[in-house]
C-alpha cells in the first residue's frame, strides 16, 4: 500500500500482525528499549479534573495506536479508547471484532483549547493515518478500523469539511478519494479497561512493537511542533 503525503507527513505503516490483545509475549532487554520509544509516563487526571477540558473524537484504525498518538500532543490531557459510529448499545471488543456492530474503534480526546485548537487536532488526525484507505489501516482490516472525524457542533463540522476540501483542492492525495466519514457524534462508549493506555502498558506486545510504536515515532518525527516537551 502506498501512503500519500499530507502537509509534511509521510506515513509508511509496517504490515505485520493485527490489532489483537491475546498474544502472549515474554520480557526481554529489547522490550525495555522499545518502551523508551513509546509514550512517556504521565499523571492520569481524575474524571472530575477532565471535565474542565474540551473533548474531540476520532477513529483512524486500531485505537491503541490512535490513543498513543494523541497523548503525545501538547495540550492533550488524556485520550480514551472506545467505540463510536454505530447504533448498538454497550458494544464490546468481541462484538466489534466479530463484525456484529457498526461501531468503529475510536478515541475520546480531552484537550486544553488554550494550548491546542480543534483545527490542529484535525491536522493531527489526518496527518497520522491514511484517510484514503477504505476500512483499513496498515494490517488492520474491517469497518471497525474505518476513518471517521466526529463533530459535536456545526463549527467542528465546518472545520473538518474545510480541511478535507483544502486537501482535495491541493491534490494532496494525488486524486485518490478521501474515505473519511464526517459524522455527528451520537455516543462514545469507553472500551474495556485493559485497552486503556495499551501501548504504554504493553511495550513487548508484537503488534505494539511492530506497528503501534513505529506509527507513533513517524508521527513524532514529522510533527515535532505538536509534541509535548517531554516527548522525543
Amino acid at each position: 500500500m502506498k501512503f500519500k503525503q499530507l502537509s509534511f507527513l509521510a506515513l509508511t505503516l509496517l504490515m505485520v500482525t493485527s490489532c489483537k490483545s491475546n498474544t502472549k509475549e515474554t520480557n526481554s532487554q529489547s522490550t525495555k528499549d522499545v518502551a523508551q520509544e513509546s509514550a512517556p509516563e504521565y499523571v492520569k487526571l481524575s474524571p472530575q479534573e477532565l471535565q474542565k477540558y474540551e473533548t474531540a473524537y476520532f477513529a483512524s484504525g486500531c485505537f491503541w495506536c490512535v490513543e498513543a498518538v494523541f497523548e503525545s500532543v501538547r495540550g492533550v490531557k488524556e485520550a480514551v479508547s472506545g467505540y463510536a459510529g454505530g447504533t448498538e448499545d454497550n458494544p464490546t471488543y468481541e462484538m466489534i471484532g466479530n463484525g456484529i456492530t457498526l461501531h468503529a474503534e475510536a478515541v475520546e480526546v480531552y484537550y486544553d483549547p488554550k494550548v491546542i485548537s480543534f483545527t490542529e487536532l484535525v491536522q493531527v488526525f489526518f496527518g497520522s493515518h491514511d484517510p484514503t484507505s477504505l476500512n483499513q489501516q496498515g494490517p488492520d482490516r474491517g469497518t471497525q478500523y474505518r476513518s471517521i472525524a466526529f463533530y459535536q457542533n456545526e463549527q467542528e463540522k465546518n472545520i473538518i469539511e474545510g480541511y478535507i476540501k483544502a486537501a482535495v483542492d491541493m491534490n494532496i492525495y494525488e486524486g485518490d478519494p478521501i474515505t473519511t466519514q464526517v459524522t455527528a457524534l451520537d455516543k462514545f462508549w469507553k472500551a474495556e479497561e485493559y485497552h486503556q493506555d495499551y501501548e504504554r502498558k504493553n511495550p513487548n506486545n508484537s503488534y505494539v512493537r511492530n506497528v503501534s510504536i513505529p506509527r507513533l515515532n513517524r508521527f513524532k518525527a514529522n510533527f515535532g511542533d505538536f509534541l509535548k516537551k517531554d516527548v522525543h
